[in-house]
């Protein structure tokens, strides 16, 4: 409960990027325009696999799972903070926050179990080719696919409960751009043991967990690639799993920097550079270095495209 002289807070103030006022302009312009590039590839690849009869493989629909996450997640995201740069900041109701939260981590956790799926696909395609597709049939595929959208759906409600616990009393300044866990745990009244504990253990099993399986998957796949007998074999593929590799890196290992270590060994701009990392750069990079790499894409692409042209 708040004190007698502490007045219960029932909004947040979201500060974004308030302290570059210099700057406020050319930061609308980037990441509208990082907005519309995701939504542009992200909704090219859903259609395009959507559509394609050739693009029915496993890698394919994780790709355009993949992709919808990335949609989810930015939308979620992106749009409120380019208001928050408009307007130098933005109130939030708590229910609004916690809404913005839940969908972040729902999508985020599906992201993180899509990527860890894919790589075990890439893994199995690789090192075990000639069992490829009894192991990765369709059941199977639709297995991965469910529970990686099912399974923070079903686990998220726990930590819920005790972030609608919490207490806000006095400030309702959150220097972030958008309703994260540890800027809102600073200025909560109350305790915060339980919800912290809550989000360690959900960081470990969607973060720590499918991390460590990828990198499983890929240091057996850089095994496999060394026995390529010819030169071109091996750095073709060293390049494609490389990029592949440093773009799930770079989502893991900032999120699990934000999201694992404890609230105080980050500063606020700490805090807002490692979640511009993983909520922005990478759903950018994932369609270029995913799909618009892929051959199979791309000529699904410019099939679509002249197909287009010759019905106008």
């Amino acid at each position: 409960m708040c004190e007698n002289n502490e007045t219960s807070i029932t909004e947040f103030l979201l500060l974004g990027f308030n302290s570059y006022q210099e700057t406020k302009i050319i930061l609308l312009i980037v990441f509208l325009l990082i907005y519309i590039s995701i939504l542009t590839g992200n909704l090219l690849i859903i259609l395009l696999v959507a559509t394609s009869l050739h693009l029915k493989d496993p890698m394919y629909i994780f790709l355009k799972h993949l992709a919808l996450a990335d949609v989810v997640f930015t939308s979620n995201i992106i749009p409120n903070m380019l208001h928050t740069i408009i307007n130098d900041g933005s109130r939030m109701t708590i229910t609004a926050c916690y809404t913005q939260y839940y969908f972040h981590c729902f999508s985020g956790y599906a992201e993180s179990l899509i990527l860890t799926s894919m790589s075990f696909d890439r893994y199995i395609a690789i090192c075990h080719p000639l069992r490829y597709r009894s192991v990765m049939n369709p059941k199977v595929c639709s297995y991965f696919i469910f529970w990686s959208w099912a399974t923070g759906f079903i686990l998220l409600p726990i930590e819920f409960i005790s972030l609608s616990n919490l207490k806000f009393c006095g400030s309702n300044i959150i220097d972030h751009f958008f309703c994260d866990f540890a800027p809102v745990l600073l200025i909560a009244s109350s305790d915060t043991n339980s919800a912290q504990w809550e989000d360690f253990v959900l960081s470990i099993l969607f973060m720590i967990v499918p991390f460590v399986l990828v990198e499983i998957s890929y240091i057996c796949i850089f095994i496999t690639i060394l026995k390529i007998s010819t030169t071109n074999g091996r750095r073709k593929a060293f390049s494609t799993c490389s990029s592949h590799l440093a773009i799930i890196c770079t989502y893991f290992v900032t999120a699990i920097a934000v999201y694992i270590f404890p609230i105080g060994q980050n500063t606020s701009y700490e805090i807002k550079l490692k979640s511009l990392l993983y909520t922005i750069l990478t759903p950018f990079l994932n369609p270029i270095l995913y799909s618009m790499r892929n051959k199979e894409i791309r000529r699904s692409f410019y099939q679509q495209f002249n197909k287009i042209l010759k019905d106008t």
